[in-house]
């Protein structure tokens, strides 16, 4: 191989590589294969996402029980109809570790005391995983009510669920 055809094959190679970079620059590190988008880089793990049932008209017992998405006995609330981002929603339920008192208001906030009125609210954690080759599972575990005024954690669920770490403060 003569020095010409090893020049123009390493220019090649790093025009190639500098458009790669340019790409994965200008897109955030979301450039595929190497995506941070689950569809691309987490399929078959367990997920979890959150949901809004009104529990208004429910039995005290029943509104705390752990269900599978199929036996749902209560209306979704669509949080977007209430200008709630259903993504930041989720995220926020999901990735909050201490569920301090400023927290749980947090989701009231999100609606507004006056949108949720007289109404009774569960803020539930919906989680999917893969069974065998070719089914899931989903579970709606109702976490948190909220109403206008106050929050109430789920009495059947551990503490470890609502704080982890040693924040005591404002629990």
């Amino acid at each position: 191989m003569n020095t010409s055809s090893a020049k123009r094959g390493l220019k090649i190679i790093g025009i190639t590589l500098l458009i790669y970079t340019v790409l994965v620059a200008s897109h955030e590190g979301e450039f595929w294969p190497f995506s941070i988008y689950p569809m691309f880089s987490q399929a078959g793990n367990p997920w979890t996402r959150a949901m809004v049932i009104d529990v208004t008209d429910r039995d005290a017992n029943e509104m705390w029980e752990v269900h599978a998405l199929d036996d749902r006995t209560a209306d979704v609330v669509s949080v977007g109809y209430y200008n709630v981002d259903q993504i930041d929603f989720s995220n926020f339920v999901s990735k909050t570790e201490n569920w301090t008192g400023s927290r749980r208001n947090a989701l009231i906030g999100m609606f507004g005391s006056n949108v949720i009125g007289d109404r009774q609210w569960m803020v539930s954690k919906v989680k999917g995983e893969l069974i065998g080759a070719d089914s899931i599972a989903i579970r709606i575990i109702p976490f948190i009510k909220i109403s206008s005024g106050a929050t109430e954690l789920n009495p059947n669920l551990p503490e470890s669920d609502y704080f982890r770490g040693n924040n005591e403060l404002d629990r």
